[in-house]
């Protein structure tokens, strides 16, 4: 417990305590954005079919754009690719929800729910590369570079949590518009403060250079692909865990419950990521992702036979044990293997194939459990899980970080100290960047 709250100390020392909390805030719409335009939506045309074309285009914007804003930012930085990303998703944000509430018909109103996607500013994943980014430059040792995966994935996951229930509850006490109004406000707000923040000038772009190394440098490895398969089904379990609980919860009178139990799972899944960042280095990210990969298969199969609340809860909960190690361990393989002058980039394609999967499996279970009930949305899962497994089994996945990261902007060397100073666990990490006290 001392070696984790230690190594933890070393990633807020390079990142400084403020930029996680505003990052986290950030996040926040991504999670509100298509449950509150799916709700707003159908309260105000009073179609569940309009509300899921909405929701549906909002998430086929993010799919397809998110990996250009993050070779836009890879290219010219973080700052103004971000920057420009909040104000349009602020304003395309505020639009639908006066689109919606003016009565707009469907193909304008999935229009804007377009643009509202394809601007989601992807805090998570330039989080990510941002953290990375200073971590590296500061010659930090795998143990923070892992604890660096571990915070930022347990913050995509409390944001997950906590940003449907935050829809759910604005809408029931006030107004789906209100739900989705303070998502063009957060992203608005928090979307620019992280954007301005100094932490911005360790990944300032590379506009003239090539994004490759060599002739074949355009290729991106074969693991990296593997694990974009691996995300894209693990946002197939999300979808249909999602389908399932919400079917098995309605067939018990209790659909209420449903966003509960899902929220259940999500907390699980944040502490255990959040306890990853303490596993040796010893436990390489190939044993990781077949371990995480395994469990969650073994601990989707019982979802098959839930036919009761009390019993949904615990299969679902202990089931969320397994989900972050994976996602961790899955955005961890991305950063070894891929080029620094890509990250981003790759980032974003990771985070839009989790995305992908989870919309895809939403629907197609969706339509399982009303023809099969709870156990053929769950079935779905479960089919996932085997093939995640598989993947990470027959994947080759490297042993060690190819090559050191190459230095990219020079700008960057203000945020690193002159003086390194080694952490008692040996990871060599730095201490705080000056200018960063209080933070």
């Amino acid at each position: 417990m001392a070696s984790s709250v230690s190594t933890y100390r070393h990633v807020i020392a390079l990142t400084g305590p403020l930029l996680p909390l505003v990052s986290f805030f950030a996040r926040l719409p991504v999670a509100m954005s298509q449950f509150g335009s799916v709700l707003l939506v159908s309260e105000t045309s009073g179609s569940l079919a309009t509300a899921g074309i909405v929701g549906g285009t909002l998430s086929a914007g993010q799919v397809v754009f998110g990996p250009v804003l993050g070779r836009l930012a890879d290219r010219h930085g973080q700052r103004p690719v971000v920057l420009a990303a909040a104000a349009v998703n602020a304003v395309a944000t505020a639009a639908l929800v006066a689109g919606a509430l003016a009565g707009l018909a469907t193909v304008p109103l999935a229009a804007v729910g377009a643009v509202a996607g394809a601007s989601v500013p992807l805090i998570g994943p330039l989080a990510r590369t941002r953290s990375v980014a200073l971590a590296h430059r500061a010659k930090a040792g795998e143990g923070v570079v892992g604890a660096v995966h571990s915070l930022e994935g347990t913050l995509d996951e409390v944001s997950f949590v906590f940003g449907p229930a935050l829809v759910g509850l604005a809408a029931l006490a006030l107004h789906p518009a209100v739900a989705l109004g303070g998502a063009a406000a957060l992203v608005a707000v928090f979307g620019t403060a992280y954007a301005l923040h100094p932490t911005a000038a360790v990944t300032a772009g590379n506009p003239g250079r090539p994004s490759g190394r060599g002739a074949g440098a355009g290729r991106q490895p074969r693991v990296v692909h593997a694990v974009r398969g691996s995300l894209a089904l693990q946002g197939a379990m999300f979808g249909a865990c999602q389908a399932g609980i919400a079917s098995l919860t309605a067939q018990l009178g209790v659909p209420g419950q449903a966003g509960i139990v899902y929220a259940a799972m999500g907390v699980v899944s944040a502490a255990v990521g959040l306890a990853l960042g303490a596993l040796p280095a010893r436990f390489g990210l190939r044993l990781r992702w077949r371990v995480a990969t395994g469990a969650a298969l073994v601990l989707s199969v019982p979802l098959l036979f839930a036919d009761a609340l009390w019993p949904l809860y615990a299969v679902v909960t202990v089931l969320g044990a397994a989900y972050a190690p994976h996602l961790i361990t899955a955005f961890a393989l991305t950063e070894r293997v891929v080029e620094p002058s890509r990250l981003a980039e790759s980032m974003a394609f990771a985070a839009s194939s989790l995305v992908a999967g989870q919309a895809a499996a939403l629907a197609v279970s969706g339509r399982l459990a009303e023809s099969y009930g709870p156990a053929g949305a769950f079935a779905v899962a479960v089919g996932a899980a085997a093939l995640c497994l598989a993947i990470a089994l027959v994947t080759r996945v490297p042993s060690a970080r190819p090559q050191a990261p190459d230095a990219a902007a020079e700008p960057v060397k203000a945020f690193i100290p002159a003086q390194r100073t080694s952490s008692p666990e040996g990871t060599g990490a730095a201490g705080p960047a000056p200018g960063y006290a209080g933070r």
